[in-house]
């Protein structure tokens, strides 16, 4: 653990995933070297397998980083909606979206924290944080060795669960990232017929309170799971139902692999940041409720972050430092927060859809020409098909 350059520091940010990246990145700019920033993690962010679909919102992320064909698999221009019955709607829009190689990306971002001046440790475990006057200890174990630092704010960007900061009793209040976990599964597979350019989603029964997917990788291997509300019951383990689901639709494919575990998929309303700890990403349940999406949500909620604990750091008085502490969650909600509370006010509706109904609209907008399957005569033709959603979802119209 001789490889730190100080004991103490003025952030210290756990974890690398793109929020992490993302805020040890705009930090190390925003103080120009200044400051001490550490970056940990248990492992090498671009060595590792990617739990998660790797799509991504085009323009989204180039308000956030600059692509680069390095990293960038490919183009999407839709997203096909297939009913339980087969039949299938097509949202088509030129360049909507784009393939990331995600371990290349976070080696991108990863280097762009370098050049910020920041302090990449990878290898890193962190193990514990305690509260101390006016500051963090924070505990790091690499092998069988450990060492406590000092540091006056912290990042946490761990993922859900709230394994950090769980029984810290002056945290209490603060947002966990907890509160919405769902089960995933997905498969890394060959041998299935697919568009390289489209996205395709699975709604029905089959998937109770979540969807399926298949995302193309690279022209030859897909990403193939789905999502489930945390109540569900299938009856049998997750594996199991993915094997069975690509067996019966796609007999000539082959698993290359299969991972799962249990994913963020809320949003809250309790703040993100209290006695110089910010949370950001999943640990601070920045997802979109109902699509799940947290790649662009994490790497937004990093930066607005990081600008908080800037100021945080340069604040002359306790009251500057609590005003900044409630202004990352203020410019979170405004940002995209609030929207997904609208959102998560509709799931529950928006799942409540019968399987007929998912039929009747994707039937019906499946005889429309492409260019008139828009995501809003999409979204029209589901509640022509289910009246019923329209009282339901009042709440997302604030009707």
């Amino acid at each position: 653990m001789s490889d730190f350059l100080s004991k103490e520091y003025d952030t210290v940010v756990c974890g690398a995933g793109p929020a992490g990246l993302m805020a040890a990145c705009t930090l190390g700019r925003l103080t120009g070297g200044a400051r001490r920033v550490l970056l940990l993690d248990k492992k090498e962010p671009w060595k590792e397998p990617i739990f998660c679909a790797e799509a991504v919102s085009t323009s989204r992320l180039q308000a956030l980083w600059p692509l680069s064909r390095e990293w960038v698999r490919g183009n999407l221009s839709g997203i096909y909606f297939t009913s339980p019955k087969g039949y299938r709607a097509e949202f088509y829009s030129k360049d909507c979206g784009c393939l990331l190689d995600r371990a290349l990306f976070h080696k991108a971002l990863a280097n762009g924290c370098k050049d910020a001046g920041v302090e990449c440790c990878f290898g890193a475990l962190v193990k514990k944080l305690s509260r101390v006057d006016e500051g963090w200890e924070v505990t790091v174990a690499n092998g069988t060795s450990e060492v406590t630092l000092r540091a006056k704010t912290v990042i946490d960007a761990t993922g859900p669960g709230c394994r950090l900061t769980r029984g810290i009793e002056c945290l209490k209040g603060i947002e966990c990232g907890d509160t919405d976990l769902e089960p995933a599964v997905f498969a890394v597979a060959e041998g299935i017929e697919h568009s390289r350019e489209h996205i395709e989603l699975f709604f029905g029964s089959e998937f109770p309170n979540g969807y399926g997917w298949i995302f193309p990788r690279d022209g030859v291997e897909v990403n193939i799971g789905f999502v489930l509300g945390r109540d569900a019951d299938v009856g049998i383990a997750l594996r199991q139902k993915l094997q069975e689901f690509i067996a019966e639709r796609y007999p000539k494919a082959t698993i290359k692999a299969i991972y799962g575990g249990m994913i963020a998929c809320g949003q809250s309303k309790k703040p993100i940041a209290k006695c110089g700890l910010f949370k950001a990403g999943d640990a601070a349940s920045c997802v979109n409720p109902i699509s799940r999406s947290g790649i662009t949500e994490s790497l937004l909620c990093g930066k607005i972050v990081a600008e908080c604990v800037a100021e945080w750091l340069d604040a002359s008085d306790e009251g500057a430092r609590r005003a900044a502490e409630s202004m990352a969650g203020t410019r979170w909600m405004d940002a995209m927060g609030k929207s997904h509370l609208q959102v998560a006010r509709a799931k529950k509706g928006f799942y409540s859809i019968k399987d007929s109904q998912f039929d009747k609209a994707a039937e019906r907008l499946s005889k429309l020409p492409r260019e008139k399957q828009t995501l809003m005569r999409i979204f029209t033709n589901v509640l022509w098909a289910c009246p019923s959603l329209i009282w339901k979802m009042r709440s997302f119209f604030h009707w």
